[in-house]
């Protein structure tokens, strides 16, 4: 998907959690009264990666699938995106991330159907932080995501084109 990106002329910015210090949000709610910036008081490696995620233009989701959910490092990261939304449910309500397109790609061990939760989850968080979700591939029976079958990456470019079209 990178190399079709690429390909198409969009400049890439890959952010790999798991390189990245990321704690569990407190749930203090600080980020609440700032309304225009994240606003976290943690100080730990996210805002880093907010910088690189605010400005851009589109955002893919992707992971293992792990216990039927997101792998911990980036459930992590999408709790602490809660401090890019503000005043939600509330007259002011907005995200610092609404409007970018996004997408949702996962590898799973086993069949398709077992990736079930982390869909209604993405699909929540995606409404949540109202990102223009454009799609969703599930790559079932993958174990070595360097090694994808032929429909598979035929999938991950078309899931690129709707990214970027």
């Amino acid at each position: 998907m990178e190399e079709e990106l690429k390909g198409l002329g969009h400049e890439i910015d890959r952010v790999d959690v798991i390189d990245h210090r990321i704690d569990g949000c407190i749930g203090c709610w600080a980020c609440a009264e700032i309304p225009d910036e994240p606003g976290c008081v943690l100080g730990d490696g996210t805002e880093a990666i907010f910088e690189r995620m605010i400005p851009t233009d589109a955002i893919l989701f992707a992971s293992p699938l792990y216990m039927w959910g997101f792998a911990s490092q980036l459930k992590a990261f999408l709790d602490r995106c809660a401090c890019l939304v503000k005043d939600y449910g509330g007259p002011n309500y907005k995200s610092l991330i609404g409007g970018k397109k996004s997408a949702l790609l996962v590898t799973c061990m086993g069949p398709r159907e077992k990736a079930d939760l982390i869909q209604g989850i993405y699909k929540r968080f995606a409404g949540y932080a109202q990102l223009a979700s454009v799609g969703e591939l599930i790559v079932p029976n993958c174990t070595e995501p360097d090694q994808l079958a032929e429909d598979a990456k035929t999938q991950a470019k078309a899931l690129a084109r709707q990214i970027v079209g």
